[in-house]
Order: C-alpha cells, then structure tokens, then sequence
C-alpha cells in the first residue's frame, strides 16, 4: 500500500490531522536545517512523560502481525502507539512487499497520528546478510574473518546497509564482536574468533560499512550498528550460551572488552547491546560498572544501549535478582541501558518510577535524547516512504553474488595439501566422487536469510568441471533423522536434535564406498548444521559437548580413506572440530567454514586451482574437547606440560593456512633497535613468493614483554597486513609500533606502556615467527 492511501486511511481518526498540523508554525524540531542538538532540545522540551517512556519502548512486529491485525485496527493502533515507540523489532518472515506496506502504515501513523509525530526505528538483524527473504547471504562471521580482510568486510556491510536501507531498516543488531575462548558454545561462528585486537579491527570495518564512516555519522543509504554482547559471552561457563562469565577484571578488559573499545574508539558505533551473561553475580544488564563506568565514563561512548532480546526479563524471571519486570526496569536503567527489546514491556513503567522519584527526569531526558538524536542523525524526520519498486532493486542481486563468491574465496582455508594433492587437476581425474552430508546441501548457519541462490559444493563442481569430468555423488550419512528440520523464524530450528540411527548411516557409507570405487578422487564434505551449532535458547539447544565429528562422519571418511582414493576432506561447520584422525591421515583439508550463498562456487574454484586459497584461522582448533580453552594468547603458566593421553598444542594453531604457493620471509629488523615511552618504532620484514603462482599472504605481527608487573601473554596480535604477491616478487611490509601496541593493564591496573624489553615477531601464523628485540626506554 502506498504512502498516500495509508495516510487516508488515517485520517479522521484519533490523532493530530494534516490539516491542524500544516496551520501550526513549524517547530524546530521539525526544522531539517536546524542542529541535530537544538532540534533534540527543542522536542525533549514539549514530550510528555508517557512520551518520552514510549522512546524508550520497543515492540516485536513478527509477534503482533504488525502486518495482519493490527493495521487494520485503530484501537489497537492508537492502544499501541498513541504516544510514538521507540523501535519496532522485525518480522523475520515478511516478503519485501509485506515489510514495505506494514512499515509504510505504521511510519505514517506514528508521523500523522501521534502528538508530536516522532518516527520509530525500524530494526532488523544482519549478521552475515539482512535477515529477511529474498537477500545476499555472505559467509558466517568466523568465515569471514579468516579473511583477514578489513577493506572486504567494510565492502560486504556496505552492501548489506544499503539492501537494509532499502527496506526501511534503519538500525541493525549487527556485528558479534565477542571473543571466543570456548567453541563448544553454539555462537562461535557468530564472532570473530579468539583475538580481541583482531575482532576489534574487524568490528571497525563492519561499522564503517555499516554507516558509511568512521565518526558516528549515518550516510545515505546507510545504517545504525550495533556491538554485541557486552561483555564476556564468548567463554561461556561450560560453553552453555547465557551462562555466567565470572572472570577477572584484568581478563575482562584485556580480552573480552577490548573489541569493543577498540570499535569504540576508532568507528564510533551507534548502539552497543548488553549480554545475557553475569559477571561476578551481576548480570550485564544490572552493571553500572559495565554499561556507565567503562562505557559512559572511560570510553566517553555517547550512543545507546540496548537490552539483548528479553535481557531485562531474565533479571526477574532468570536471574532473580530482581521480584517483577517494574523493578527490573528500575535496575536495568539505573545501570545504563538505553532500550529495552524486544517488547518494550519492562519499561512500560519508567514514567510512573519517575513520578515516584525512583528515577529523575533528568535522567530519563538523557536517555530519550539519544534515542531522539540517533533518530536525527539518520534522517527519519525529513524522509518520506519506503519505496516499494526500490526496495525490490536492492533485493537478491547480481552485485551480491559476486561479493558473496569473493567473500567465500577469501574465507576458506587449506588446512593440509600432502603431496600437493591440490587443486585438482582434471586431465589426471576424470571421475570425481563427492560425497558427505555437506555435499549437495549448501549450510548458510543461524542468523541467515533466504538468498534467491543457494550453490551446494555437488553443484558448484558440476558447474565448474561441466564436460570435462564426471561427478558421481553419495550422501555418505545423514547428520539428523528428520532430513528436513523444522525452521523457526529463519534463523533458528526449532526443538531437539534427533541424531540418526547408526545402521541407516552405516548402509550409506557403504553406498559411499562403492560409489568412491568408481572414481579416480574422493571430495567427503563433512561436518555440521544448525542444529549442532547456533544460539541455544528456549526453542532449540545450540551447544555441544563435543568438538568431534558426529553423526559417524568419521566412520565415513575413515571408509572412504580405506579405498585406496585420494580423498580430500571438505569442512562445513561453524566452530571449530576436533579432526586429529583426519588431519594425520587425509592428505587434502579444505576448511569452508559455512561460507554463505556462494560457497559451492567458491570451493569448486579453490580445488580446482581457479583461486588461490588465502584464509587463515582466527581461533585455534583443539585435538580434542579436552584441550579446551587453548587460545593462542595464553599465559606462560597455562602450557607448562603436556598431558597424559594428549599434547598441549593445537591441532591447527591460530594464524594458521595454506596457499597453492610458498612464501619465505627474511630480514626482520627494527628501523631503531629501541624507543621512548612516548614515541614509535617501525619494524620491517621482507616476504617472498618463492612459489610457481600469485597468492595472498597474511602478514602477523605478534608482541611480547618479556619483564612485565603483570604476567602477559606469550605473545600478542598488534597488526597485520594482506599483500599479494607474483611468482618471485618479494616486498618489505613494516608495521609501526606505539603506545597503542604496547599498552596494558599493569599490576596496579593502570593501563600504559612500561618499559623494558620487548620481542617483536612478524610471519605466517602464532607459530612461525621471525623474532627480535625491541627496547623501550623510561
């Protein structure tokens, strides 16, 4: 429905009348030249109690049917929105024509038939691609940080702003910045990985794509984002989600508040989400020392804070710490948070705890202003409808499937290549069997919309070899027993995994093997699903006890390897897996991650030798589950011994991939072998393509102190750098050393720089590093 039939269909009823209005002096707020701060007094100054409250509100549009039933009822509209919202939460399962004519009506509502006529926010999840139908799916989050890529990921947010943008979203829970210490945790392949300064400088990226610039600003066609969880959701207590993070303020702040900070500082994001999680028997959304302290206080964050789906509810109805949701929200906003999601139903009571006193009206007017200010900022007061026929331009498109095909290319990494095995050459294997339960379906992960075009590795390769060879294909076993799992609201499935009975997966395996009999190489895809991996909650578990392969998938490669046939083992998962029988007898690996819309593509590419491979791992993959944590930034204490049955070493250790090529470095010098505590250094390294093709490589620089007042990490990412190299080219890439590569929490927790010697690493992975020494002077 268009804007101007939605219009008539509104007036007349309850509310301010076009006519009324358009005979007013027009307000400053409503004034698009006036400054953002003056446009913000001026209407704080004429709101209501109720309407300030109402700022501070949000409602869940797939819960009302925003769309069905309560459009058409003024009651219930007036009853909903007589005194504005704040935010309005998405329906995940609308089509672009639904969202665009319920957005539509409600938007003009809110403008026409509301006192003041605030526009809300619409919000939407975009985690590696808009969560809606019909868009661009991009790889999984861990996928796309092994990319190591930040000029990509600001290009791929770019695009999935812009596709927001279009629909009428104006703010996205976008990007999961948590560092992850413990993979048995079903978001893993939500974040980043292990490395706080690389998740923080990956999470620049994603907001300056996000909002088109690195100071707070919303471009046009641009978004709100969001950091989430803050802080300490990615070492969960026994890897369950929401379990507690009671770990130390050093290990807060130098691991998992760190990307924030970082993020923080140099991208300046519009809203920050609390996390489920409790620190110290305080959860999250209760910490004054979390949301005001650190964040308003020491960062000088001015943007919001926004409560993490039901976050205040768990503090009465899981936390109990507090009786109902009125002292809930008394709490929650007393420690800072800004918005209370999804429904808005705890701070239904804010104006009346201001009418008691509980809570200033001071208080409540700093929190509705930047709510109003974010409105400003990205223009909803001067903006008309949404746009149907331009809503549907930016829909599932040509531009995103090339991003998403380059995006996956750069987010796979090879793991092992025995012999050389790969790429494939087709003049030498003419039959290729590919088989596993992640061959012919194509696993996007949770948190992901429907894209027009989703390539499985089975099609990516019949694709690519066309004539040139045969593919033969076999499922090999089943990872569940219902072979199509109910789907819950697009990013979840819903109620408990059903593993599949051995002996129907034992007679696959055989069908397997006699199909693998045919052929002259052996693709096994194998790994996992949503079911075993996504964000655990009241409708379906998410975490696993377990790192190995499940649903006897080992079984299946271990058949499979006893053929006789090369065999190449395809990874498709979202947190790492436990593979040590693979990793010592399959010659090939190709880790896929779960590498959105275009990962058949992109793996068909990689084997065979169209595309380099050039992603790294950024979180160490552990033997077995034991192991666990075993963070590549560990302390000196943490590794003194192996264990009985098992080592204390990764099985692939953080920073670690392969190329098609071979890189050597050489003449790791400092341009000055020392420093003052204020100054700088640059340190250099020559790296060398002494290989026969061009390639990628990830340049690392790692740090350590070697006498500290405070133990630190055996080593430390600062920086790092992507350079493509020709056959025989070598390049010197330097990195600069400052304050901020040298800073930590001292054994007084002041965070500076002390001095001392310093070992300066650079190379191809935590563990093959050049080294020298760097002196800081006092």
């Amino acid at each position: 429905m268009g804007c101007l039939t939605a219009l008539g269909l509104l007036v007349g009823a309850a509310g301010v009348s076009l006519a009324a209005r358009a005979a007013e002096p027009v307000p400053l707020y409503r004034q698009a030249s006036a400054p953002i701060p003056q446009r913000v007094a001026d209407l704080l100054a004429r709101m209501t109690p109720l309407e300030k409250q109402a700022q501070l509100q949000s409602v869940y549009a797939g819960s009302l049917k925003l769309r069905q039933t309560v459009l058409d009822s003024p009651a219930r509209m007036t009853e909903l929105f007589q005194h504005g919202i704040g935010m309005i939460n998405p329906d995940f399962e609308a089509t672009v024509e639904q969202t665009v004519a319920w957005r539509n009506r409600v938007q003009a509502y809110l403008r026409t038939h509301t006192r003041l006529g605030v526009p809300t926010i619409f919000i939407d999840e975009a985690h590696h691609g808009l969560l809606q139908p019909d868009v661009d799916v991009f790889p999984h989050g861990i996928a796309l940080a092994s990319s190591w890529d930040p000029v990509l990921l600001e290009s791929v947010y770019t695009y999935i702003a812009d596709q927001a943008r279009a629909r009428g979203t104006a703010l996205v829970l976008t990007p999961v910045i948590d560092v992850t210490r413990d993979p048995r945790w079903g978001r893993t392949g939500e974040t980043f990985g292990e490395d706080p300064y690389l998740s923080g400088t990956l999470a620049s990226a994603v907001v300056r794509g996000l909002q088109g610039s690195a100071d707070g600003s919303i471009a046009s066609g641009h978004v709100a984002a969001t950091l989430k969880h803050f802080a300490g959701h990615g070492q969960p207590e026994g890897g369950i989600n929401q379990a507690p993070a009671n770990y130390s303020t050093r290990v807060l702040r130098e691991a998992h508040m760190e990307p924030f900070r970082l993020a923080i500082a140099n991208a300046h994001p519009a809203a920050v989400m609390a996390c489920y999680c409790e620190i110290d028997g305080i959860p999250s959304h209760a910490n004054p020392w979390l949301l005001k302290d650190v964040l308003r206080g020491e960062w000088q964050y001015e943007g919001l804070v926004v409560s993490d789906w039901w976050g205040i509810d768990q503090l009465w109805k899981k936390h109990a710490v507090e009786p109902d949701e009125r002292h809930a929200a008394l709490r929650a906003f007393n420690a800072g948070v800004t918005v209370d999601l999804p429904f808005g139903s705890n701070y239904a009571h804010l104006a009346e705890l201001v009418r008691e006193g509980s809570i200033g009206m001071a208080d409540l007017d700093a929190a509705v202003a930047r709510v109003l200010k974010l409105k400003f900022k990205l223009g909803l007061f001067d903006e008309g409808a949404i746009d149907l026929p331009a809503a549907r331009s930016h829909a599932a498109r040509e531009a995103g499937r090339v991003l998403a095909l380059h995006a996956a290319e750069e987010s796979m990494v090879l793991l092992k290549n025995e012999q050389h095995l790969l790429p494939l050459h087709l003049a030498q294997y003419h039959k290729i069997a590919v088989v596993g339960p992640g061959a012919a379906t194509n696993v996007l992960g949770d948190y992901s919309g429907t894209p027009s075009r989703n390539v499985s590795l089975l099609e990516g390769l019949r694709a690519k070899v066309g004539t040139r060879a045969e593919v033969l294909y076999a499922p090999g076993c089943r990872l569940a027993r219902d072979a199509d799992p109910v789907r819950y609201s697009n990013y979840q499935y819903s109620g408990r995994l059903e593993p599949p009975l051995a002996e129907d997966n034992r007679a696959l395996i055989q069908t397997a093997v006699q199909v693998a009999m045919q052929a002259d190489v052996v693709i096994v895809a194998v790994g996992e699903n949503e079911q075993y991996s996504q964000e655990a909650g009241s409708v379906a578990p998410g975490d696993m006890s377990d790192l190995s392969l499940q649903a006897n998938q080992e079984e299946l490669v271990k058949a499979l390897v006893a053929t006789g046939k090369p065999v190449v083992v395809y990874l498709m998962h979202a947190r790492p897996l436990a593979i040590p029988w693979i990793a010592a007898n399959v010659p090939a690996i190709l880790d896929g991650w779960f590498a959105g819309e275009e990962a058949g593509d992109a793996a068909a590419n990689i084997l065979l030798g169209d595309v380099n491979p050039s992603g790294k791992l950024t979180i160490s993959v552990p033997r077995s589950v034991g192991q666990i944590p075993i963070f590549y930034n560990h302390k000196p204490s943490a590794r003194s011994y192996d264990y009985v049955t098992e080592k204390d070493r990764p099985l692939f250790p953080f920073g670690y991939g392969l190329s098609y090529t071979n890189f050597a470095y050489s003449n790791l010098h400092l341009l000055s072998p020392s420093m003052s505590l204020g100054g700088s250094a640059v340190v250099a390294v020559d790296v060398a393509n002494t290989g026969a093709v061009a390639g990628d490589e990830i340049v690392q620089l790692y740090i350590h102190q070697k006498v500290s007042s405070a133990t630190r990490p055996v080593k430390e990412l600062k920086d790092f750098a992507r350079v493509r190299l020709k056959p025989g080219e070598m390049r010197a890439v330097s990195f600069t050393i400052d304050a901020s590569k040298l800073s930590y929490w001292n054994a007084q927790m002041h965070y500076g720089v002390e001095p001392g010697e310093f070992d300066i690493m650079v190379g191809g992975s935590s563990e093959d590093l050049l080294q020298t020494t760097l002196t800081v002077a006092p």
